[in-house]
C-alpha cells in the first residue's frame, strides 16, 4: 500500500471523530512544591493551543505547527470553518522533548520527500491516554488504544490517523540510543508490552505529574532512566524476526556507527562505506531508502553536527572552517545548503549565540502561528 493511498477497506481510513470536551489536563504538571532558595530554575514549558483563535484558523495552525514533523489533514466530511481544537504543552529535558498533546480527530504522513527535507529523525514514544490512534509503517498497521505505548522511528516514513486525542509523547535524539538502533529498529511501530513496557508506563505518568517541578540538575539521571527503560521495553516486545532482517538491522546499525566515526573524514563515500562493511553498492542504497539515500543522510548529519556546532558558544572556529568540517569545500555552497535545511544562515546561528538566544529551524511559511514543532525538536547546545 503507498504512503497517502486510500481505499473503502484501508486499516488507517476516515472514522468521524466524537466531541472532545475542553477541560484541564488530565495529569496536570504539579506547580505547588516549594523549593530551596538557592535551588535551580525550574523547567520553563512550551505551549501550543488553538483554543483562543478563531474556528477558521484553527486547523490550519496546527497543521503549521505541524508541518516539520507531518502532514495533517481533516477526517472526511470534516471543514476548517468547523473549528479544531489542538493543544501541546512541551518541556526539554536535555535533548529529551516530552509533549502532552490533546487534539481533534485527524490524519496524519510523513513521507519520503519530508524526510528528505527534515532533520528529525527521533525516536518516538508515544503513552495512549485517550480515545485510539492506527499508523502504517511498510504496510504495517498498528492500532494503540488508551493505556498503550507505541514505539516508532521518525527516520521512516509512515501514516495513520487517529480520534479525539490525549497522549503523552516522548521524543528521543537518534544519537542518545545509538548503541541500541538494531535492537530498537526490530522493535519499531510496536506496542510495547510486558513488564518492562508496564512500569515504563508508570515511570512516565509518574515525570508527567511533577514536569513542573523537574530542576537542571535532574534533567540528567532522568534522561538516562529513560533511555534505559525505553531499550528495555523494546528489547522484551521486540517482534520475532526473519534471519534476513537481523541482517539488514545489523548492518544498518554498523552503518550508522560507521558515518558517526568518519563523520568528517573526506573518505565518507559509498565506495568507502561499502568496503568497509563489505557489502554491494545496491545493497547499500537498499539500508538508506528510508532516509533519501545514503548521500543524503551522511549530508544531513553533517549539517545537524554544523548546527551543533555554530550554536556551540565554546566553539570560536570559523564559519569556512566548520563548513569545510561538514564536506563544503566552497563557502557559498554550505550556506545554500544549510538555510534550505534549517531556514537560518549560519551567521544569524552564530549571531545569536552572543546575546544567547537560540534559534531552531525555522519554516517560513508557519511563521504566521509562532514557533512549530520542528523548533521544539531542533539540537539544542
Amino acid at each position: 500500500m503507498a504512503i497517502g493511498s486510500e481505499s473503502d477497506d484501508d486499516p488507517v481510513g476516515e472514522q468521524r471523530p466524537a466531541h472532545m470536551e475542553r477541560r484541564r489536563w488530565a495529569r496536570e504538571p504539579a506547580m505547588g512544591k516549594e523549593r530551596p532558595p538557592n535551588a535551580s530554575p525550574a523547567l520553563v514549558p512550551l505551549r501550543f493551543s488553538t483554543q483562543d483563535l478563531p474556528p477558521t484558523e484553527q486547523f490550519p495552525a496546527w497543521r503549521a505547527h505541524m508541518a516539520p514533523l507531518v502532514d495533517v489533514h481533516l477526517p472526511e466530511g470534516k471543514s476548517p470553518d468547523d473549528g479544531f481544537i489542538a493543544e501541546q504543552i512541551g518541556w526539554h529535558l536535555g535533548d529529551i522533548l516530552v509533549v502532552q498533546q490533546r487534539v481533534h480527530a485527524h490524519r496524519y504522513v510523513r513521507d519520503q520527500a519530508m524526510l528528505r527535507s527534515s532533520p528529525i529523525d527521533h525516536w518516538n514514544v508515544g503513552l495512549q491516554r485517550s480515545g485510539q490512534a492506527w499508523t502504517e509503517v511498510n504496510r504495517r498497521v498498528t492500532e494503540t488504544g488508551a493505556g498503550e505505548i507505541l514505539f516508532m522511528s521518525l527516520g521512516s516514513p509512515y501514516r495513520g490517523r487517529m480520534t479525539d486525542n490525549e497522549a503523552l509523547l516522548v521524543f528521543l535524539p537518534y544519537e542518545l540510543l545509538a548503541r541500541d538502533a538494531s535492537l530498537l529498529q526490530s522493535a519499531g511501530n510496536a506496542v510495547l508490552s510486558g513488564s518492562h513496557a508496564e512500569l515504563l508506563t508508570g515511570y512516565l505518568t509518574g515525570l508527567e505529574t511533577n514536569l513542573g517541578n523537574l530542576t537542571i540538575e535532574e534533567v540528567p539521571r532522568i534522561i538516562q532512566t529513560i533511555g534505559d527503560m525505553v531499550v528495555a521495553a523494546a528489547a522484551s516486545s521486540a517482534r520475532t524476526d526473519t534471519g534476513q532482517n537481523q541482517t539488514n538491522m545489523g548492518l544498518m546499525e554498523r552503518a550508522h556507527r560507521y558515518i558517526h566515526v568518519n563523520l568528517h573524514s573526506a573518505n565518507l563515500t559509498p565506495d568507502m562505506m561499502c568496503r568497509a562493511l563489505g557489502i554491494s553498492r545496491t545493497r547499500l542504497y537498499q539500508l538508506f531508502e528510508a532516509s533519501g539515500g545514503v548521500l543524503n543522510y551522511i549530508r544531513k548529519r553533517r549539517l545537524l553536527q554544523a548546527y551543533a556546532d555554530l550554536s556551540n558558544s565554546a566553539d570560536h572556529r570559523p564559519i569556512s572552517e566548520i563548513a569545510e568540517a561538514a564536506g563544503f569545500e566552497v563557502a557559498a555552497n554550505f550556506t545554500r545548503a544549510f538555510i534550505h535545511e534549517f531556514g537560518l544562515s549560519p551567521r544569524e546561528i552564530r549571531r545569536t549565540v552572543t546575546t544567547q538566544q537560540r534559534p531552531a529551524p525555522a519554516i517560513s511559511s508557519t511563521r504566521r502561528y509562532g514557533k512549530t514543532i520542528g523548533d521544539w525538536l531542533a539540537p539544542r547546545g
